[in-house]
């Protein structure tokens, strides 16, 4: 950065525009244009040091250059991101006021439900999107106004647009909010930390069509100049083509004219094309959509007839037809699927109509095939990969091949048009209307039928499916269409220049200071989900720009990522998450996946990294995607995992007394300090998992593991030793300084929710015993009917105990009326609350807990934990002594067992057998089981493997 720069930054107030100034880092410029200028040429001579930079994507310079709008946004790694956060921290206490050297913060436990209704979501589509609202009540949580936010995988800019709308009393007045006077942020009359004012934030993603939308519904946005320079496009787009989107007004087949003989034309919305099958049978060619469309029902029927043999056929068991044709564009004669129109939506004086071609549209469609194009567009092959050649089969190979030739006509012009102008957003509108001109688009029959004409259904999200009924959207048409959807969407957003900083490039190197970051919101991609680099390359290729997929984040087999690359890769990213932000404050992860071996690695690469997870939560995005509407093992619910970077006194200590059962307390009593004190509503209390003994013994093992430490207590000690040192409630433990609060608000609770367990294996199958013998003592033929159905769902490979085993290694029982202890009246007469203190019952009570198993107490628990921990370690025994001298795989097994005895090899730093049992078992159960899957890769790191 120049002295000059350097200088400005202490007294520079981004934006501040006086007599048409406009100031930037530091320095004052005539105008925007000025700026722009000023910094493309800063930004050309850091190019090639840029180039050094993971991420950095693929493309010639001057599309780079052309593309982005620096220092705000650059279309590769943004070099002034140091610059802003420098800028940023000053006007903290300069602007807003904050005191930055105080934090304290517990997770956001609520769960959250945000719809994607709001106007925003109508201004360009993408893969995945998670609502701006809801991301605004994490960082109304977790920030102050001014605060720094990042989020690596930002995707189209989400986080950036909740961290301004924060600044917004209307909307946070629309999400049920109330702002005072003095700007402090309240709801359902509780009083909040959180005040309003917009939030900073830096942006990254792989993907440069991900930050070029990014940047446009971030930045400061001049609606009457956009639809001045559209519409003047639009018109001369209209004066040169509006002809080949003109169509005969036909009722009933017959064409209607004027008074003056003239034939009545109407400007055509879309048409609709079919695919042109043979039947298996007959061998004759028939047009899909004439035999199989069910037009009663609105609905593509499965079976139908040939209407030339009459024999039943199938879209399934019938031939595609196919046609040769010469593509100037690749020089080379191509062999691609047959189709023909079948349907025409117009408009003539704001009324639509809908009717079959006819002769002179059939026409149109021939002269415009055989015309010149004038007009430049790009000639790519689609990439290799695992969504993007899906269409190869029907001879859709190339990015042009997606469009009509009308459609590319337009769209050559329009990207010519937009370039000339000097108004981003030009090229935001011709980007969001992209895809809706390809063949992905489909023809929604029951709203075409049944809802008052056609309609444009959309594409897939998350493919590049072209269906066998594609729709043909006008150019025109979309233009005024997303003309006026930005405008509606954009509007309202207070997103400014100056309040973001937008990068492309890598999450696994973040190109600026440690400890810088206030918060994180994160929503990565998640496994083999979604394919971005692929689906991104329609768009990319009219960029000119293209992802640099080397750190691509994803599970693909094109690019030789499997759940190791992709865990790699996490971590690598999230270490970087680690670095930046700052001791103390906290990260949330936003995650979608059905497979636990990618919430595994997601949660493994977390705590690698140094994070600890506090909490995790549900966010209901109320529309989900096409597969997770429609994929049977996909998640409905995304999870919201809140997670903290430890405070660096914090690590100091626990570094000096590592080794020592100290340094387990030092991690329960930082950890209880960072958890909810209270889940509930409408007067019910929600246990908090992460404050049960089990759950802190699980994150204070993990934590000392992945820092290599020996865990210093065992299972039965610590359970002893929480009840002791920390107060208890309805089996969670609390600070000193956090019961009475809980206690205040768990009197107005008149219920106590469990968690709802999923038996899968032994643990969890302890875990639903528990949960129903702390409702009350049962029996053994009480608890088994309902025990054998939960059971249903055990995996394969598990070897499950009995019950009765279960109950005698982990339970007691009442086998005498004199042998009830106290705790038992209280739970028979008191709703099975624990409710300790209520005088004893009499002896009919007494009699009924008679044969009852019960959960035990802490001394008596630790009893049997080490009890059952020697059961375990004699069967981990076996399994060891089974594999000497072979290489076989265990079929089933005790996962307890193999868990136990990782534990006891981990402490005893016998690495070698911890690796060599994980490489005998499955390795799906290896890689969805987080505690084996812990022990096992730290193994394989002390062994250097």
């Amino acid at each position: 950065m120049s002295d000059e720069l350097q200088q400005g930054i202490l007294f520079d107030m981004e934006n501040e525009t006086q007599t048409g100034l406009v100031t930037c880092l530091g320095l004052t410029f005539e105008n925007d244009e000025a700026r722009r200028a000023y910094f493309t040429k800063e930004l050309r001579e850091k190019l090639p040091e840029l180039k050094k930079i993971e991420g950095y994507p693929e493309g010639k310079d001057e599309h780079i250059l052309a593309l982005s709008d620096p220092p705000y946004y650059t279309a590769c790694p943004n070099p002034w991101i140091n610059d802003f956060i420098s800028l940023w921290e000053t006007q903290k206490k300069d602007v807003y006021g904050i005191n930055c050297d105080f934090f304290d913060r517990e997770p956001f436990a609520a769960d959250v439900s945000e719809g994607k209704n709001d106007p925003l979501y109508n201004v360009h589509s993408y893969h995945t999107k998670v609502p701006y609202k809801a991301i605004m009540r994490y960082i109304l949580h977790y920030t102050n106004p001014g605060d720094i936010i990042l989020d690596s995988f930002s995707g189209t800019g989400m986080t950036g647009v909740a961290a301004q709308m924060c600044g917004s009393p209307s909307v946070l007045k629309e999400m049920g909010y109330r702002v005072g006077n003095d700007g402090v942020i309240s709801q359902n009359g509780l009083s909040s930390t959180s005040k309003l004012g917009k939030r900073k934030v830096i942006l990254k993603d792989l993907s440069p069509v991900a930050t070029h939308i990014s940047r446009n519904q971030n930045g400061t946005f001049d609606a009457a100049k956009f639809e001045r320079e559209i519409d003047e496009i639009a018109s001369k787009l209209a004066l040169e083509h509006s002809w080949m989107y003109e169509t005969n007004h036909s009722i009933d087949g017959q064409i209607q004219v004027d008074g003056n003989g003239r034939i009545t034309k109407g400007e055509v919305n879309f048409t609709v094309w079919s695919d042109v099958l043979n039947c298996p049978f007959c061998l004759n060619e028939y047009v899909f959509f004439d035999v199989a469309v069910n037009e009663k029902e609105g609905k593509v029927d499965d079976q139908y007839f040939c209407p030339n043999c009459n024999g039943e056929i199938s879209k399934k068991t019938s031939n595609k037809t196919f046609v040769s044709k010469y593509d100037k564009a690749t020089d080379s004669i191509i062999k691609i699927i047959k189709q023909v129109p079948v349907l025409i939506n117009y408009t003539i004086k704001n009324k639509t109509f809908n009717k079959k071609p006819d002769i002179d549209d059939l026409s149109l469609i021939d002269k415009i095939e055989n015309s010149e194009m004038n007009y430049s567009f790009p000639i790519k092959r689609l990439p290799e990969g695992d969504e993007a050649r899906r269409n190869d089969i029907n001879g859709i190979t190339h990015v042009h091949h997606f469009f009509t030739k009308r459609n590319l006509i337009v769209l050559g012009h329009l990207n010519e048009l937009v370039k000339k102008g000097n108004n981003p957003y030009l090229g935001f509108l011709f980007s969001s209307l992209l895809y809706r001109a390809t063949q992905m688009n489909r023809i929604h029959l029951k709203k075409y039928f049944f809802g008052g004409g056609g309609f444009n259904a959309g594409y897939l999200k998350g493919t590049l499916y072209v269906s066998s009924l594609p729709i043909e959207t006008a150019i025109i048409k979309q233009i005024k269409d997303r003309k006026k959807a930005i405008v509606n969407g954009l509007r309202n957003i207070v997103g400014e220049n100056g309040d973001f900083s937008i990068s492309t490039s890598s999450a696994t190197e973040l190109n600026f200071a440690s400890n810088s970051i206030d918060y994180i919101f994160t929503d990565p991609p998640f496994g083999s989900n979604i394919m971005y680099s692929e689906l991104n390359f329609i768009w990319e290729s009219w960029l000119g720009v293209f992802t640099n997929n080397d750190t691509e984040a994803i599970m693909n087999k094109t690019q030789n990522k499997h759940l190791t690359e992709y865990h790699a890769l996490m971590v690598k990213s999230f270490k970087e998450y680690f670095r930046v932000l700052k001791p103390g404050r906290w990260i949330t992860i936003e995650f979608s996946n059905s497979q636990s071996s990618v919430w595994n690695s997601i949660r493994d690469a977390l705590e690698k990294a140094g994070f600890i997870i506090a909490n995790v939560a549900a966010l209901d995005k109320k529309q989900g995607s096409f597969k997770a509407i429609t994929t049977s093992t996909a998640v409905k619910q995304d999870l919201v995992i809140s997670a903290y970077k430890p405070k660096s006194d914090f690590v100091e200590k626990i570094m000096l007394e590592q080794n020592t059962e100290a340094s387990a307390w030092l991690f329960v009593q930082q950890h209880l300090e960072k958890l909810p004190i209270f889940i509930g509503e409408k007067g019910a209390a929600d246990l908090i998992v992460e404050r049960t003994p089990r759950i802190l013994f699980d994150r204070m093992i993990a934590y000392h593991i992945q820092n290599g430490y020996i865990v210093p207590v065992s299972s039965a000690d610590f359970q002893i030793g929480v009840e002791q040192r920390f107060p208890m409630r309805e089996g969670m433990a609390f600070l000193e300084t956090q019961v009475a609060e809980y206690d205040k608000k768990r009197i107005h609770a008149k219920e106590f929710s469990q968690i709802s367990l999923f038996v899968s294996d032994e643990n969890s199958a302890i875990e639903w015993v528990r949960q129903q013998l702390m409702k009350k003592p049962q029996t053994r033929q009480e608890l088994h009917p309902q025990y054998m159905k939960e059971i249903q769902h055990i995996a394969k490979h598990e070897i499950l105990p009995e019950l009765n085993t279960l109950l005698e290694q982990n339970f007691l029982v009442y086998e005498g009326i004199e042998d009830v202890p106290s705790q038992v009246h209280t739970y028979l007469s008191s709703g099975f609350r624990d409710l300790r203190n209520l005088p004893k019952n009499d002896s009919f009570l007494k009699l009924k807990a008679k044969n009852r198993w019960y959960v035990p107490d802490p001394n008596k628990q630790a009893d049997l934990e080490k009890l059952r921990e020697k059961s375990l370690l004699r069967e981990f025994v076996t399994y060891k002594d089974e594999l000497v001298g072979n290489r076989k795989k265990l079929k089933q097994f005790r996962t307890e067992a193999i868990r136990v005895g990782f534990k006891k090899a981990w402490g005893e730093k016998d690495y070698q057998t911890i690796v060599s049992i994980g490489e005998r078992l499955p390795e799906k159960v290896l890689q969805e089981d987080d505690k084996l899957l812990m022990y096992y890769d730290n193994a394989q790191i002390r062994l250097g493997l």
